[in-house]
């Protein structure tokens, strides 16, 4: 088998991963989001400490948080905790649909940060995009009478995470190592007041779940992994496929979120639903052939390190820390 065929099997199965977590958080429905995420931060944390530790790169991970890029990885953790604690309320709370709208939007958001934060130039068919997703944002804005606010709060601040971690001298795995390591303090706090004090959450829920049994125990554990190991199949594959292939195969993930939500889940797919998302596909047709057409130009390229050491060109967004 090619490293090619290895690397795109690598970023399908990193994109089905992200696809059909919504299913693990739904099995926690009945876990608070602040206490999920707690976990999903600590055994993230252990999973990636792990990778770091077998691969003899632990020392990176102390200089990153450490170093002169420390405020960088502040503000992405920041950005990164409030993009999954939203996405795991917005499943627990049947919301589902929301958060795949916000992964699909997501790619078009990243466009308009690029031209307000960098100053990027687009071209007629990313002018085209951003615009029609602009059209089927006023859709459900006008048709449910309020913006689809999920959407908007997952794309925003996946878009601000990637904005931040643009020029970030780590690997995918350390950055987001650093990330969970800055956030571990929080999260056991958290979990100290569940247990100590009966803190409740938004939702007002105690519950304690870890170690109430062993279903709940294995399930909160395992959110480390379906976090971690999708993060190092996408690393992988990254580096042997191109750009333009890369970014449609992320389409996968939101895809299979919609398809979830809709027939697993049973969330209603209003009419203005029914208008809105061929819009959003048609801009992303768009913006597929605008990042096809540039695949290999310099300009619409950043090279970053990746997982093994070795500098991969990815886009100026980086995509390492999805659901």
């Amino acid at each position: 088998m090619s490293d090619t065929v290895r690397g795109l099997l690598a970023i399908i199965l990193a994109c089905v991963v992200w696809g059909l977590s919504s299913i693990h958080y739904k099995a926690l429905a009945h876990v608070p989001p602040e206490e999920v995420l707690s976990h999903r931060t600590l055994w993230s944390l252990v999973f990636f400490a792990g990778i770091l530790v077998v691969t003899g790169r632990a020392g990176s991970l102390w200089a990153l948080v450490t170093g002169p890029q420390r405020g960088k990885v502040a503000l992405a953790a920041l950005m990164i905790s409030i993009n999954w604690y939203f996405f795991i309320f917005s499943v627990q709370t049947g919301r589902a649909l929301g958060a795949s709208l916000g992964y699909y939007i997501f790619p078009l958001v990243a466009v308009l940060l690029g031209v307000i934060f960098f100053r990027e130039r687009l071209g007629p068919f990313r002018i085209a995009a951003v615009a029609l997703a602009a059209v089927a944002v006023t859709i459900l804005t006008v048709g449910l009478g309020q913006p689809p606010w999920i959407s908007l709060l997952l794309a925003f601040t996946f878009g601000l995470y990637g904005v931040v971690k643009k020029g970030l001298a780590a690997s995918a795995v350390t950055s987001v190592a650093g990330e969970v390591l800055l956030l571990a303090p929080v999260a056991m706090i958290w979990l100290v007041g569940i247990y100590a004090f009966g803190w409740g959450g938004i939702t007002g829920r105690v519950v304690g779940a870890f170690g109430a049994n062993a279903h709940d125990t294995i399930m909160l554990a395992f959110a480390g992994v379906i976090t971690g190991l999708p993060l190092v199949l996408f690393s992988y594959g990254a580096q042997w496929l191109n750009l333009g292939l890369v970014g449609i195969l992320n389409y996968l993930n939101p895809t299979l979120q919609f398809l979830v939500a809709t027939f697993l889940f049973l969330e209603p797919v209003t009419r203005w639903h029914m208008i809105a998302l061929p819009i959003i596909w048609i801009a992303l047709g768009l913006y597929s052939v605008s990042l096809l057409r540039h695949d290999k130009a310099p300009s619409n390229r950043v090279a970053i390190a990746g997982t093994s050491g070795t500098t991969v060109t990815k886009s100026r967004s980086d995509a390492s820390a999805k659901p």
